[in-house]
């Protein structure tokens, strides 16, 4: 995920990744705009949060939890709820993760994925009051990797999506000046589905979805946060230090554009299988 030095990738691999791209090829075979095939599993810790998935992109998988709190709004929005996303990046998913407190490109996952969440309105903020300026419902999402062969943000991605889209919570109403639950079990408020998509560039070549060799060799790369109205609502350069062009970066909204559509009605069609299962 992050810019990683030169020598974890031989110069032989690098200069054949090179050659095959110069030819319109990919290691894998895939075309320039093609993801990996995606497999979304629900309700992997069903017992503990309220909505989780299983993002399988090749030999890369995420998985996603959301859990569901109350707590006091904070100060400046008091009529609106609380989200957040933290993420993991544990030694168990690759030998380039490291323990202890988390690192620099686990908080750059977070806040990357967080931020397509927050400006793309996927939760609806104003839905989460019980009482305004006194209790409102506070949406975790937390961002585990399980394997990394890269692109482990558009995976944490469709899975913090995924794991919202199924997930229901205790409801409490306001009563004597305390949150009294229902009994009943209601849906996170989603108002949007935006979908993240990240294309590498390699030399003068744009390919979306890139594998971890071919992050070895990215010049950089550019994640862009589509909504359900094709608009951008975030965009965040990293993978390294390479210039992009105006013209590559309006190429790579293109393709940001024609993925985030397919992978949307992914996401919806198989929460729909399971809903109806």
């Amino acid at each position: 995920m992050g810019d990683y030095s030169a020598e974890i990738i031989s110069h032989i691999d690098r200069n054949h990744i090179k050659e095959l791209l110069s030819r319109g090829e990919r290691i894998d075979g895939r075309r320039f705009d093609e993801y990996r095939p995606i497999e979304i599993e629900y309700d992997i810790v069903a017992a503990k949060a309220e909505g989780s998935a299983l993002v399988r992109m090749g030999a890369t998988s995420v998985i996603a939890g959301v859990k569901v709190v109350l707590g006091e709004p904070y100060p400046d929005t008091p009529d609106e709820g609380v989200t957040m996303i933290t993420a993991e990046m544990p030694p168990i998913a690759s030998p380039l993760f490291e323990l202890g407190p988390p690192k620099e490109d686990a908080i750059e996952l977070a806040r990357v994925v967080d931020r397509g969440v927050r400006e793309s309105e996927t939760v609806d903020v104003k839905q989460l009051v019980v009482e305004p300026g006194k209790m409102v419902y506070m949406v975790f999402v937390d961002i585990y990797a399980l394997e990394f062969d890269g692109n482990l943000i558009d995976a944490a991605s469709i899975a913090a999506n995924a794991a919202l889209i199924t997930a229901k919570f205790d409801e409490y109403k306001w009563e004597n000046d305390e949150a009294v639950p229902t009994g009943n079990r209601i849906p996170v408020p989603l108002k949007n589905l935006s979908i993240e998509c990240t294309i590498a560039k390699i030399d003068d070549y744009l390919i979306v979805d890139p594998l971890l060799k071919e992050e070895f060799v990215q010049d950089c790369r550019l994640t862009i946060a589509i909504d359900e109205n094709d608009n951008l609502t975030a965009m965040q350069k990293g993978g390294g230090s390479g210039p992009m062009t105006l013209e590559q970066i309006e190429r790579s909204m293109d393709m940001a554009i024609a993925s985030a559509k397919d992978i949307r009605e992914l996401i919806r069609s198989t929460a729909k299988e399971r809903e109806n299962a």
